[in-house]
């Protein structure tokens, strides 16, 4: 008997069995790019095969150059990318898993001056603006992807999958929003769905029925001009007839103004889409996005909402998901938090994709936590991300691990993060780390400060202590209304209706969010951010329903740049309009002159004005905590200094964690 008898059910889908229901979805790791990088690539896919995943799906390939994501980006064009790619279908089979290529063509969303769409246009996320295909070029185009699929069987993928999703070219061929052309390929929506009729038709009359055939379709296009529910059913049904193995469904286009898969998005968010599409085919059909525990796949599946589930990050944060799952170790999962930091981040900034709470992630032949030969006792001082990395990864190497945390419970600042709204999932990787300790048999010591002399026996010593938030020194810091963001938080001070943030970084982002949030449910939260039925909005977006905030918020800098303009890329636009639509003031260029019982007095452009504030919360950064770092080395006693100790940036858990990962790596 199993808990997740669905997700570990095996599926056929033509010639293919898969053992389970998990589809590691797409992800560009930056690893495709360059031929040198192929047994990189091989390692990573085969410990995910290792860890039980059903079908893994590639980053995308282009067909042709005009389809390059990035300049001399992955392509499968010639026999030399295919005979390469051998290693990693080899690698992957050689674990008992099943390998598919995702074919992608960019379209307008190529950063290169090469691109073409279906219509010219310039896209909001790319410098260049695209040509139109021809007719002739939309032709080629399609043999490009007969060719890419003919290449890709050629090097042992058990099939490939169409990426006709988040905005690509096949979308901008499909949504009137990108297609304003007037010959047989635009205008009704029978000519704009030809496009990928023809290359789904085309791919399987050339590589016959013993080849799997995925399209990714997008449900909800979330852009103005997006499609309507009935093209989007009529589309997957001649997409079927064309011979589709199984629709893996997409939601939203990069240039959407709503989130799709940020934290901040409600587990399982879209898959009621999914379900709504199913009874319309009669193939397989795959829910995405948010799905990132087995508990929430198996719930998907079970309703009959979907017939497999794909998981694209949580394989980043752990490749033995599914081996865990099946052994009854769901509590040992490495859950996926939806964060983006060192994946999607990382890839629009085109740098190697990794993961936030698994640094190993794309660095399988690099960074290895191999059996040390030589165990040694290692004393961990302060249980926040960079000790409990470091805890856990030494003694999973076979170290004698003693931890040692000053407070009563495991995190430091990774607690503070879990209550703002829209983090709740760090919550997770606590739980994935408590857990990880105990198995593995670490001396735990909560509510002990390490000394020097509690630490001199140890053959390693690692200072993790942490940060704390930094003072401030105008008049009146001392005030009682002023309360740090910690305090703020932790609800240690109850705060009044009416509050200053003073810092408008990362963390007075999210304690103006934390201040103004209230409750909301599913619906609520699709309503917020203008998701509709898309059988009565085309694309499935419509006007936002306005929020009510809890609270009155003033969010000020002294930097008079646009605040939040230092978010990451790929979800500090989402912060950012959270705060716009719950009416915070968004003020830069402050001094701060004083605070008194009338509230904070400042000046903005020279100007003095008074903010009639309850309370001002301080998010003025951190300083590292290193006193006990200092006094081991006057005692002569060398110690390892990482995390926020080391270097007070922020709250920045994904240097934290992949510190310590490579320290106890080293050790």
């Amino acid at each position: 008997m199993t808990p997740y008898p669905h997700l570990l059910a095996p599926l056929t889908i033509g010639h293919l069995t898969l053992r389970n229901r998990t589809v590691m979805g797409s992800m560009h790791t930056g690893l495709e790019d360059k031929a040198r990088h192929l047994p990189e690539l091989a390692a990573y896919f085969a410990e995910r095969a290792r860890g039980g995943a059903g079908l893994i799906v590639t980053g995308g390939h282009s067909p042709n150059v005009r389809g390059w994501l990035l300049p001399f980006g992955s392509m499968m064009t010639r026999r030399s990318h295919a005979d390469g790619h051998r290693q990693v279908t080899d690698a992957v089979h050689a674990e008992g898993g099943a390998i598919v290529l995702q074919v992608l063509h960019a379209g307008r969303y190529g950063y290169t001056p090469l691109n073409v769409s279906a219509s010219a246009s310039k896209s909001p996320i790319t410098p260049f603006k695209a040509g139109a295909l021809s007719g002739r070029g939309v032709e080629r185009t399609i043999r490009d992807y007969v060719d890419a699929a003919r290449l890709a069987r050629r090097a042992g993928y058990d099939g490939i999958e169409v990426m006709g999703s988040e905005g690509y070219l096949i979308n901008q061929f499909l949504a009137p929003h990108t297609n304003h052309r007037t010959d047989r390929w635009g205008g009704s929506a029978e000519n704009r769905m030809r496009f990928p009729v023809e290359v789904v038709r085309r791919v399987r009359e050339a590589l016959g029925e013993d080849f799997l055939l995925m399209y990714r379709m997008s449900l909800l296009d979330l852009v103005p001009g997006g499609q309507t529910w009935d093209e989007t059913v009529t589309l997957a049904r001649k997409v079927e007839a064309a011979g589709a193995s199984v629709i893996n469904t997409g939601i939203g286009w990069h240039e959407a103004r709503v989130p799709t898969i940020i934290t901040q998005v409600p587990r399982a968010a879209w898959a009621s889409t999914t379900a709504r599409l199913r009874p319309e085919l009669g193939i397989p059909v795959c829910a995405s996005n948010r799905i990132n525990t087995p508990e929430v796949a198996e719930e998907v599946l079970a309703s009959g909402g979907a017939d497999l589930v794909s998981m694209a990050r949580p394989f980043l944060a752990d490749p033995s998901f599914v081996e865990k799952a099946a052994a009854g170790r769901a509590d040992e999962i490495n859950t996926c938090i939806g964060c983006n930091q060192a994946c999607l981040d990382h890839t629009f900034a085109n740098q190697r994709a990794s993961c936030l709470v698994n640094p190993r992630a794309c660095h399988e032949t690099t960074l290895t936590l191999a059996p040390t030969r030589h165990a040694r006792t290692v004393a961990v001082v302060g249980a926040g991300p960079a000790g409990l990395a470091t805890a856990v990864a030494a003694a999973e190497r076979g170290h004698d691990v003693t931890l040692f945390e000053a407070s009563s419970a495991l995190g430091g600042q990774f607690r503070l993060a879990m209550a703002i709204p829209g983090k709740e999932e760090f919550a997770s990787t606590l739980r994935y780390y408590a857990r990880r300790l105990e198995v593995l048999g670490v001396d735990v010591r909560l509510g002990t400060a390490a000394s020097v002399a509690d630490l001199t026996s140890y053959d390693e010593v690692v200072v993790a202590t942490g940060v704390v938030p930094r003072s401030v020194s105008f008049e009146g810091a001392d005030h009682p209304s002023v309360v740090s963001y910690a305090d703020a938080i932790s609800g240690a001070v109850p705060l009044g209706r009416r509050v200053a943030v003073v810092g408008a970084g990362g963390i007075g982002v999210d304690v103006a969010v934390f201040l103004t949030h209230t409750e909301e449910d599913l619906d609520e939260w699709m309503a917020h951010w203008g998701v509709g039925d898309p059988a009565l909005h085309p694309g499935g977006l419509t006007e936002k329903k306005p929020r009510t905030p809890a609270r009155e918020v003033h969010l000020l800098q002294r930097k008079d740049t646009a605040i939040g303009k230092g978010l990451a890329k790929t979800s500090g636009w989402a912060h950012r309009a959270v705060l716009k639509d719950s009416g915070v003031h968004l003020v830069p260029g402050v001094t701060y002159d004083r605070v008194d019982d009338a509230g904070l007095h400042v000046t903005v452009d020279g100007v003095a004005r008074l903010l009639e504030v309850d309370h001002v919360v301080v998010c003025a950064g951190q300083e590292s905590v290193r006193t006990l770092y200092d006094d081991l080395l006057l005692a002569g006693v060398e110690a390892h200094l990482i995390g926020g100790a080391d270097v007070a940036a922020e709250l920045d858990a994904k240097r934290a964690i992949k510190q310590g990962t490579e320290l106890a790596a080293a050790l």
